[in-house]
């Protein structure tokens, strides 16, 4: 890990930053820094070692997949504690649904050290939720959820995740300054302002409970024309008899009762008639509610701080297992988490897409020489049965001619 170095340059200090936590899976050790949770009631799956179907590099692209379908997962790992006050926090990993996953969750959490790591699970207080979730075609969003003041508050704006079965590199970005960003493969795909974008702190104004629209307001930019009157001929039923029906020759009164002719839609019906509409000479325009001060909203310039973070942890639930994390990252530097993502994730992409693209094309190939092949046995029946055919067709006719010899 990094430390913090001061530098003396030209009456100038420099900071460099800092790295807190960073897995890579290089190594089978992972098993000794993450802990596996055992909290009852569930049935957690298992999370394997491996590069995946496709990779670009065998070695650098190793990361821990579920391995089984319907399944929770529940790990963490823990580091050493530090606070983000005054400086950037900088939460990043990558995603692989190499499943193609259809529901399921790929968001990491970030706790304090209250964690116990051997009974994780869903209800466990966490510092904030990030990453991909997955359900269906109404469900493909980033998860950004802060704790506050105990409280869970999801981010109001919606960002949409990646969906293919690609590796992505997921960045969250809160700055103290309290504005936020986050970036999907080292772009920004939002950013804001932490009070404006969740709901942690009350609104500056509320409307006045004093207030109320006046009785003689009128809101109505138009009314009913006083001077319009309803035609005379305007009241037609909806439905009148067929004129053109005539009673069948074969219908019995006694038998059938009386004949009437089967209605139809009136040709001069005009609905319910309404005046016309015209400006409303009274009208004063929409009333706004006036707004006052909130009394019970408080300025936080530190809604971004955490005074401790102390773990990471994947805590979700998947339908279909297959999904690999990797490249976990947890920095105050934001130039060298970019940096760190291009060397790990960005290093390796392409060749992992060329790897993809080469397998595909050798399925296609193979589904169509499986598809030709299955043809050419379907024509070798048909002929088959033909031969057979004109066999059975020589049979009669032998038979024919040996009745007529006798």
């Amino acid at each position: 890990m990094k430390t913090y170095l001061f530098l003396a340059l030209f009456g100038v200090c420099l900071v460099e930053g800092k790295v807190f936590f960073q897995e890579t899976f290089s190594d089978d050790g992972w098993t000794s820094r993450w802990v596996q949770s055992e909290h009852k009631g569930k049935e957690f799956g298992k999370f394997k070692l491996t590069p995946g179907k496709f990779y670009g590099d065998s070695e650098k692209d190793k990361g821990i997949q579920t391995s089984q379908d319907a399944r929770f997962y529940g790990l963490s790992a823990k580091f050493d504690p530090f606070s983000n006050k005054g400086k950037p926090l900088v939460v990043q990993f990558t995603v692989k649904h190499e499943q193609n996953i259809d529901c399921g969750g790929g968001y990491l959490k970030v706790f304090d050290c209250s964690l116990d790591q051997k009974d994780m699970h869903g209800d466990s207080p966490y510092l904030l939720m990030f990453g991909p979730d997955i359900c269906g075609p109404g469900t493909k969003k980033v998860h950004v959820i802060f704790n506050y003041k105990g409280q869970n508050h999801l981010i109001k704006k919606e960002i949409r995740c990646k969906d293919d079965v690609f590796s992505h590199l997921y960045t969250l970005i809160i700055n103290p300054d309290n504005t936020y960003e986050v970036l999907i493969d080292n772009e920004k795909a939002q950013s804001g302002e932490l009070e404006e974008d969740w709901d942690m702190l009350p609104p500056k104004k509320i409307k006045d409970p004093d207030a109320s629209k006046p009785d003689d307001w009128d809101d109505r930019s138009t009314i009913p024309d006083p001077d319009d009157t309803k035609p005379e001929d305007w009241d037609q039923p909806e439905h009148i008899p067929d004129p053109d029906a005539t009673k069948p020759e074969d219908w019995d009164d006694e038998m059938d009762g009386e004949w009437e002719p089967p209605m139809i839609d009136n040709p001069d019906y005009k609905g319910e008639w309404k005046p016309k509409q015209i400006d409303n000479p009274d009208y004063k325009g929409p009333w706004n509610h006036p707004e006052i001060d909130n009394p019970e909203y408080t300025p936080d310039t530190e809604i971004y701080k955490y005074d401790e973070i102390c773990a990471v942890g994947l805590d979700l639930w998947q339908v279909k297992s297959g999904t690999i994390f990797d490249n976990f990252l947890i920095a105050d530097d934001i130039e060298e988490a970019k940096q760190i993502g291009e060397e790990t994730w960005g290093a390796t992409k392409e060749e992992a897409k060329k790897m993809k693209d080469a397998q595909d094309e050798e399925e296609r190939k193979k589904a169509e020489e499986e598809a030709k092949a299955a043809e050419e046995s379907k024509d070798d029946e048909e002929e088959e049965d033909e031969d057979i055919d004109d066999d059975e067709d020589d049979d009669d006719l032998d038979n024919e001619l040996g009745h007529d010899e006798l």
